[in-house]
């Protein structure tokens, strides 16, 4: 298995410097290279690929020491390889019709990060929590656990001014739990965060909106201050510092779900949702707008509030170290069917009540589709055992 670790780095003020010097050289390359990639189609009509541009950083501790050079050819194939996954993934929506999305040069608040992509040019030291990075030296960092594997790559990122690293390790040894004897399906909601099928209702602790206010005023102040100034650049800075604590919120609270859950369970079932295709802005245009564009707006942000996407995959990460077993089912008509008798209709739901039309059955409209999930779960891992088991042959038969 693969497992990443992310660390708070604690430079010194000198190291700072040096860290976003790194930032700024790796910046001007990808840069350089999106020129190069841009004048070559405009006057040979070729792409570059990335080993050709990965040829021009040979030689460059010499002929750029101070620079690029001081800091090692790795990080620099890392931005290379980085510039390549972007020219990628614009071929590949032009291909598919969307948006295309040109890569576009950055600007020096728009690039935070860079990666070595091979244990080379840095190093972690364990023993007394130290990261040596070529170039920079030996910065400390907050060793809060021990890497679960062999180290292979790593992550340098700026967020706001603190620095931090995350490192990818392969050959992970699983953590398998004792079986619990335990299943459950999980309907996921706005209002409650999540429902199970035994009725459990989690409630959704809406951490942008508790928030807004604080959020609000930071943005009120960042709107009077003069673009270029340094008061600006720190009223923006206090604007991210209010969201990544939202989304530490958030993400803490997952974790602590996700654990509870797969602990707990055997087996974890929960609706195949396409997130990025419910959170879509209301069709319509300005002369025509959509109907419901408020309410379909306010139903978009509870849903990225909510963070459904996080919180099925911390689920189906630990349940793979675990040793668990996590089950995606088709949503449809999982909250129209009775889980008593099976009657499928629109009407048998109204808002948070379920009334089967067919029998009568009463129940909780999300502790009855839990309730569905969970089954159809059961029945796809069913069906998958009977897959997995070869055919008799005759001479067993006899």
């Amino acid at each position: 298995m693969h497992r990443s670790v992310k660390y708070l780095l604690q430079p010194t003020a000198g190291q700072r410097v040096c860290l976003d010097h790194l930032l700024w050289e790796q910046r001007k390359l990808y840069n350089r290279c999106i020129e190069e990639r841009q004048r070559a189609w405009a006057e040979e009509g070729r792409s570059i690929t990335r080993y050709e541009q990965f040829a021009g950083l040979n030689g460059m501790d010499k002929t750029d020491p101070d620079g690029l050079g001081r800091y090692g050819t790795c990080v620099a194939r890392g931005t290379l390889t980085r510039l390549d996954l972007a020219y990628k993934a614009f071929y590949r929506r032009c291909k598919a019709g969307e948006k295309p999305g040109y890569p576009r040069f950055k600007g020096r608040w728009r690039f935070n990060s860079v990666s070595w992509p091979d244990a080379q040019g840095w190093k972690l030291n364990q023993d007394n929590g130290r990261l040596y990075l070529q170039g920079v030296g030996h910065v400390k960092l907050k060793l809060h656990r021990r890497l679960p594997g062999r180290p292979k790559t790593a992550t340098l990122c700026r967020v706001g001014r603190r620095w931090w690293v995350t490192i990818s390790c392969d050959h992970v040894q699983p953590k398998v739990l004792e079986p619990t004897g335990r299943e459950v399906g999980i309907d996921l909601g706005v209002t409650s965060l999540f429902t199970t099928n035994d009725g459990e209702h989690t409630a959704n602790p809406r951490f942008t909106r508790l928030a807004a206010d604080s959020l609000a005023i930071a943005q009120q102040d960042l709107a009077t201050k003069k673009r270029g100034s340094k008061r600006r650049r720190k009223a923006v800075e206090r604007v991210a510092a209010r969201h990544h604590k939202v989304a530490n919120c958030r993400r803490d609270h997952a974790h602590q779900l996700s654990r509870r859950l797969v602990d707990g369970h055997d087996l974890i079932v929960h609706e195949d949702l396409r997130i990025l295709n419910m959170v879509r802005a209301a069709s319509g245009t300005v002369e025509k707008p959509g109907t419901n564009v408020a309410q379909k707006s306010g139903l978009n942000r509870s849903i990225h509030d909510a963070g459904w996407g996080q919180l099925l995959w911390f689920i189906t990460y630990k349940a793979e170290e675990a040793g668990r077993t996590v089950i995606a089912v088709d949503p449809r008509n999982t909250s129209r069917t009775c889980s008593h008798c099976g009657h499928c209709e629109v009407g048998n739901r109204h808002k948070a009540v379920f009334r089967c039309l067919g029998c009568g059955h009463d129940a909780h409209a999300d502790t009855n589709a839990a309730i569905n999930i969970l089954r159809a779960g059961q029945a796809q891992r069913l069906s998958r055992e009977a897959e997995e088991v070869p055919p008799r042959s005759e001479e067993q038969v006899a």
